[in-house]
């Protein structure tokens, strides 16, 4: 049968367009489907704006330390509305670099929302269009709970485009975006209270990151809340909101910003008209080769629910495109040892594993560990420590985990994860001269033990 496509791609998010451009670029005749806006998530109300916005909050801290380096500083004045109208302009900006990306490449971009009508049919704008191979780029979309005043609440989404800068602001949750975000908002003024239900957050990450973080936070005059939850939300005649924990407890403030997951945006996508089968999270079940139990339906990137950062749906995108147009060139995604970063403030950094991982692992472990003042704060009187910490195998000396708090963290850890990758040993860490003076030369000087 002919079709009218090799690869109709729904989504036009990150490794929707990676795998859609490669796909092109090896002949393939290739369409793309986006409802929302090109780039997606990250793009658009994801990692871009959102470190803008990170580095808009940092300029709190240098302008307070600047004077002990001789700067004199009338006091300054943030206008939260400049920030996010030349954010907007920057992600207009980027929306159109990836439209380019995909028409120079030869791919037919399609407006609107995408429906799967059969195994090689979708449907959109009340046309179909018959494929080889569909690909499921969908992504996934932030959930508020469904507890009674809810519609009070933003997500992430909405965080991008308020109108002005909320006096008090709750954020709820205790993963990375809740983290960064609560960063944000304090950093540019707003008092900020963070409430996780757990013991602590960043579940998941090394336990002396997760208590580092908790401490420069609470120097910072962060209101941290841990062991709470919300129970409901109600609006009062000012605009403001109160706030009742399930603990009796009540808060007041004037944004409640919910940051406590995301589930993959599969809505009206057509998926009962075929054999593709989900998860129990909901997630799009995929094998190694990215295809579902329909085998013209493959999915990837963050619908599937594996590794959901930015340059790992890339790689999966890469790998999809190569798999199906240039088999020579294939190789699978490896999911070992993928850096990433926290854009908090400080930032975290960390690649390998954890040292709960490492031992639970069966390793036998050497921590190597170091937290000091860096230079740059010597001048100052800000009190921020960093941290740094290696988790090595005893038997291999091989590092198994690198993990730091402090500025420019993910910088730094992104050149070290190629180490790592490379199977990188203490030895070699010991025997690496270091860059002077940098914070990031303490890696190739931790020289004793702390913990075994």
């Amino acid at each position: 049968m002919a079709y009218d496509f090799d690869l109709y791609v729904i989504g036009a998010g990150s490794g929707g367009v990676r795998a859609a451009r490669f796909a092109a670029g090896f002949g393939a005749k290739v369409a793309v489907a986006e409802s929302r806006y090109l780039g997606g998530t990250c793009v658009n109300v994801g990692c871009v704006p959102k470190k803008l916005l990170v580095y808009g909050a940092h300029f709190a801290e240098d302008f307070e330390q600047a004077s002990g380096f001789g700067w004199s500083l009338d006091e300054a004045q943030f206008d939260w509305a400049t920030l996010i109208a030349n954010k907007d302009r920057e992600i207009s900006r980027l929306n159109g670099i990836y439209r380019n990306l995909l028409v120079n490449s030869g791919v037919t971009l399609h407006e609107g929302h995408a429906k799967i009508v059969d195994p090689h049919t979708v449907e959109i704008n009340g046309e179909r269009h018959t494929a080889k191979n569909i690909l499921i780029a969908t992504g996934g979309w932030p959930q508020i709970p469904e507890i009674p005043g809810h519609e009070h609440a933003i997500s992430s989404n909405q965080a991008f485009f308020l109108k002005e800068l909320p006096k008090r602001v709750l954020v709820v949750g205790g993963g990375y975006i809740a983290v960064e975000f609560a960063g944000i908002f304090h950093g540019l003024g707003a008092q900020t209270t963070l409430l996780y239900r757990g013991e602590l957050f960043l579940r998941g990450f090394d336990g002396s990151v997760r208590k580092h973080l908790q401490e420069e936070l609470t120097k910072r005059g962060m209101d941290l809340q841990f062991n709470a939850d919300i129970e409901r939300i109600d609006k009062q005649a000012d605009g403001s909101l109160k706030v009742t924990l399930k603990d009796g407890r009540q808060l007041e403030a004037d944004c409640v910003f919910y940051a406590t997951g995301r589930r993959p945006m599969l809505d009206n996508l057509g998926l009962e008209n075929t054999a593709v089968r989900l998860d129990n999270k909901g997630f799009v079940e995929v094998d190694d080769l990215y295809q579902t139990a329909e085998p013209s339906i493959l999915a990837l990137g963050d619908v599937i629910g594996r590794v959901q950062l930015t340059p790992v749906a890339l790689a999966e995108g890469m790998a999809v495109a190569r798999r199906l147009f240039k088999p020579e060139q294939y190789r699978p995604v490896d999911y070992k040892m993928i850096p990433t970063a926290v854009f908090s403030l400080p930032n975290i950094g960390t690649v390998g594993l954890t040292e709960e991982e490492a031992r639970e692992a069966g390793h036998e472990v050497q921590i190597f560990e170091s937290r000091f003042r860096p230079m740059k704060l010597t001048l100052t009187e800000c009190q921020e420590r960093t941290l740094m910490k290696l988790v090595v195998d005893a038997q291999t000396d091989k590092v198994l985990g690198c993990h730091m708090v402090g500025p420019e963290a993910g910088e730094i850890v992104q050149g070290l994860a190629i180490a790592l990758k490379a199977g990188a040993t203490k030895r070699h860490f010991d025997e690496t001269i270091g860059v002077h003076p940098t914070a990031a030369e303490e890696f190739v000087t931790l020289r004793t033990p702390v913990g075994a």
